[in-house]
């Protein structure tokens, strides 16, 4: 795959007409992503016709302006971190759909859903498009998973037993498990896990939101086995 050719400047984003204010003045809104392909079209076959001729409004990285949406799953796919997010989804847990969006972010190697096969995909922001997930109807069908690929399970939640993660090493080869927002992780992933690590805090709540915490999980991996800094 190739990037866009050299000294290639995307088309300038376009304004729509905006919302009129409280004081009758009217705020544009800038136009998500690029119009037509200006010029000679490139050469390639991972360029998309259909938006190289009507433009891509795709919430996407300049880099992949223009491509199909195969060519940029598959460019994604070999360079995947070797981390995983899994979450438990017993009550339709309406966090998912972020963690997703931000396990893409980070480019993880899959999200996977235990329990429920159906969940809430509005948060995804179509991140799931881009972005495997696996489902696993049980936590033991998880857990022996996990097991098969050679994968450490660590468990992010606040027990007795957990172990702060700004001091946890982080095996570069792990599945960081979420529990629903509210009860947590379940006692059997809990059980399964080789650590469960606990996000530190200082404030007056007991916990923080399921999503947010797999924000902080996820970015602590990339310090750790991306930029190599210590713990």
């Amino acid at each position: 795959m190739t990037d866009l050719p050299p000294n290639t400047a995307l088309p300038t984003p376009a304004e729509t007409p905006g919302e009129t204010t409280a004081e009758g003045e009217v705020e544009a809104k800038a136009e998500v992503g690029v119009g037509p392909w200006e010029g000679e079209w490139p050469e390639g076959g991972h360029w998309d016709p259909d938006l190289l001729r009507d433009g891509d409004r795709r919430n996407v990285v300049d880099q992949y302006r223009y491509w199909k949406h195969e060519a940029i799953v598959a460019d994604l796919d070999s360079k995947r971190h070797e981390f995983h997010i899994a979450i438990e989804n017993w009550q339709h847990d309406l966090n998912i759909g972020t963690v997703v969006r931000t396990a893409n972010a980070f480019l993880a190697k899959e999200v996977h859903i235990i329990g429920r096969r159906r969940w809430n995909r509005r948060g995804a922001m179509v991140t799931d498009r881009y972005q495997h997930v696996r489902h696993h109807p049980t936590v033991e069908d998880f857990v022996q998973w996990a097991e098969g690929e050679g994968l450490a399970v660590i468990g992010i939640d606040i027990f007795p037993d957990s172990v702060p993660l700004e001091t946890y090493d982080l095996p570069e080869k792990c599945v960081l498990v979420f529990g629903q927002e509210g009860p947590g992780l379940t006692p059997e992933v809990h059980e399964a896990a080789v650590a469960t690590l606990s996000i530190e805090q200082f404030g007056s709540t007991r916990s923080m939101n399921a999503a947010s915490a797999a924000a902080i999980a996820m970015h602590a991996w990339v310090r750790r086995h991306v930029f190599k800094q210590p713990v």
